[in-house]
């Protein structure tokens, strides 16, 4: 068999194209296995780069610099795809709870996890991370709730949850996200300082603290900014290739990356809050194919990075770091993601407990983490290689433990519908700017507060417009008797009241 390593994976490789045919055709075939398998794809992407890497088939990609480049535009498009998508219909009931538990949460999870880090790291020979502001890198680094994973679990399994969890758990993972980041180039910059200069811990803190308020607050007002901003410009533009408008709405948050990035803000931020304000307030033309359009791309740049980041992983240099990894990944699971969680959550006493848990089981690491994991390399900073092993592991660890059992995790307590049925649309044509048709099944769960429509105390903007029973389609009033197994047809849109 020839080695994959007679390619040569640069931007001007003439073998790059057909490279990148022969991984995303076989790419997009792993993704039936997953189906079956119950495991997640992007799980599957990342195990396929590490198979065709230079401790499988022999191809070798080391340019860490063009990783982190690719891999930050990556995120972009599926930070920016995840906001357009995200409702704020859905959301406005869980907003807090989402906002306390990618700040405050990710803060309380970076606490927690460095500390124990700073604990173990004396007892294991070659772990390079053993200063204080070391370990807080490497817990920054891995303390958000990937959004690339979190969205491709719930959308690419059509789940819906109780509670409102499934808008919750997207607009955490898709807000934290920038969160990390901050934190992690912070203290990169802070470990570099520190390293070549005789500046104080106070005077680095207080640096450090100043970057984060700086790139928070102009991020948000950016992302605020250009979103309503949009909302003018898409009245006024007129194209007559409909196809453009996907386009046009792209070049608008690589706007609010770039400009928030310039302004030393957060560009994810600023990008993540502009898409939510154009998806919900905007008036996008062509707004389904536009989606179709974001889908789509979405897939591609998931696909690419979790190869890309796969082909940067070795199992051979991760081997050394398996059992702290493992350590520190279980610790993570099973103690400062739920300790944070049922922390921040407290104060909200009618989310139920079995809510709070199924949350704090989420905390997927993917992507994002690998991701971050590439700035101390780029930085030079010492051990920063086996940062990124630690990472890859960690996100290994937690994309099979828990991407491949969340599904049953959250029927088993009784917080999931079935996987979504076609909407029944009856033939009708539903306008773009009355909302979104979605199927629901009666529960026994559901009729617990009453059995008839108004109890399901539905929020605004969402109403029933048929009930379908046992074949026979009926028209719905508040009074209406609902039966376990009717089958709602729900129409999610705005509301005046």
């Amino acid at each position: 068999m020839i080695p994959l390593s007679i390619f040569s994976v640069n931007l001007l490789s003439d073998n790059l194209l057909l490279l990148v045919s022969i991984l995303v055709f076989f790419g997009i075939l792993v993704t039936k296995a997953g189906r079956r398998l119950g495991a997640p794809s992007l799980l599957l992407f990342l195990l396929l780069g590490m198979a065709v890497g230079a401790d499988g088939l022999g191809l070798k990609f080391e340019d860490y610099e063009i990783a982190e480049s690719i891999g930050h535009f990556a995120m972009t498009i599926i930070l920016f795809t995840g906001g357009l998508e995200t409702s704020l219909a859905e959301t406005r009931p869980v907003m807090k709870q989402s906002i306390i538990l990618s700040t405050l949460g990710l803060f309380l999870t970076v606490i927690f996890t460095g500390g124990f880090i700073y604990l173990i790291a004396p007892h294991f020979a070659g772990f390079a991370v053993a200063s204080v502001l070391g370990c807080f890198l490497l817990a920054a680094i891995m303390s958000s709730t990937d959004s690339t994973s979190v969205f491709s679990v719930l959308r690419g399994k059509r789940l819906h949850l109780r509670e409102h969890l499934g808008p919750l758990l997207e607009l955490e993972s898709g807000s934290n996200d920038p969160m990390a980041y901050v934190l992690t180039i912070i203290l990169v910059q802070v470990l570099t300082v520190a390293k070549n200069s005789a500046a104080g811990p106070w005077e680095l803190f207080w640096d450090g603290l100043w970057v984060f308020l700086l790139q928070v607050v102009v991020g948000f007002a950016i992302g605020f900014g250009v979103g309503y901003g949009s909302r003018w410009i898409l009245k006024k533009i007129h194209l007559d290739n409909a196809s453009l408008y996907s386009i046009l709405v792209l070049s608008i948050g690589f706007f609010a990356n770039g400009f928030a990035s310039l302004l030393h803000g957060n560009g994810l931020l600023a990008l993540y809050v502009a898409a939510i304000l154009i998806g919900n307030k905007a008036e996008v033309p062509h707004k389904r194919d536009v989606l179709k359009f974001f889908d789509g791309i979405t897939w591609l740049m998931q696909l690419l990075m979790f190869l890309m980041l796969g082909l940067l992983a070795r199992p051979s240099q991760m081997l050394p770091v398996a059992v702290p990894a493992l350590l520190i990944g279980l610790f993570m699971m099973f103690v400062a993601r739920p300790a944070s969680v049922l922390l921040c959550l407290a104060p909200f006493r009618k989310m139920s407990f079995k809510a709070k848990v199924l949350v704090s089981w989420v905390g997927l690491k993917g992507s994002g983490p690998i991701l971050f994991a590439l700035c101390p390399v780029v930085a030079g900073l010492e051990g920063a290689s086996v940062t990124f092993n630690l990472v890859v592991f960690i996100a290994l660890l937690s994309l099979l433990a828990k991407g491949m059992t969340f599904t049953r995790t959250a029927k088993f307590l009784k917080l999931s519908y079935d996987e979504d049925p076609e909407v029944e649309s009856f033939g009708m044509e539903i306008p773009e700017e009355m909302g979104m048709l979605r199927d629901h099944t009666v529960s026994a769960e559901d009729l617990k507060r009453g059995a008839t429509l108004r109890d399901l105390n539905l929020p605004h903007g969402i109403r029933v417009v048929m009930v379908r029973r046992d074949g026979r389609f009926l028209v719905p009033h508040g009074s209406m008797v609902l039966m376990e197994g009717d089958h709602l047809v729900i129409l999610m849109g705005e509301s005046d009241d």
